[in-house]
């Protein structure tokens, strides 16, 4: 019975998570967390980091490391193939769709109305992602103690070496990694 929630769980990702894999986030973090309770919110940004670590596109790596998770590796195989399943087929139909209707405005009117939206659902992403890494758990917290200061520093050295160096994310990646290995060991 897992292995069809699963496969039900993610290929409902899978059918909705236009935009690319940063904006299907928001629906796997749904799924897994809220709707199923299969991980907690820090469960998921540490799967979400493994996701973003290793080759390959974010959802597909996040479906298979919560299937695995949740499954074991019959279940790392069924998440992955629900959350691709739908992509498969959506992107046969449209492609051969715009292909043939490209130049009509009203396709032209869709894909401008939905460049918003994918903003939107990147942003929700990225935000309960920053919460979840700062403060915990994706809630704001009630005091100022409870704020992890190491991980607001490591963060905003990265940032500041995404945007004023030529430093690229692999290296801003084994930066962190290196440091918080550093400074977690050391605490």
């Amino acid at each position: 019975m897992i292995l069809v929630d699963l496969l039900i769980s993610f290929f409902q990702v899978g059918l909705f998570s236009f935009g690319g894999g940063y904006a299907a986030l928001p629906l796997i973090q749904e799924q897994i967390i809220y709707k199923r309770g299969w991980m907690t919110a820090q469960e998921f940004v540490d799967v979400l980091t493994l996701s973003e670590m290793t080759p390959g596109p974010i959802a597909i790596n996040a479906a298979t490391f919560v299937g695995n998770r949740v499954a074991g590796i019959p279940g790392g195989i069924v998440a992955t193939i629900g959350v691709t399943l739908p992509s498969v087929f959506i992107v046969l139909l449209l492609a051969t769709l715009y292909f043939k209707f490209q130049n009509l405005s009203l396709v032209q009117g869709v894909i401008q109305g939905l460049r918003p939206a994918v903003v939107a659902l990147i942003g929700s992403a990225g935000l309960s992602i920053f919460l979840t890494a700062l403060f915990g758990e994706g809630k704001f917290p009630i005091e100022f103690s409870q704020i992890n200061w190491i991980s607001v520093l490591l963060f905003s050295i990265s940032i500041g070496l995404l945007r004023k160096t030529r430093f690229g994310p692999i290296q801003i990646m084994l930066f962190s990694g290196v440091a918080g290995l550093l400074i977690y060991t050391l605490i």
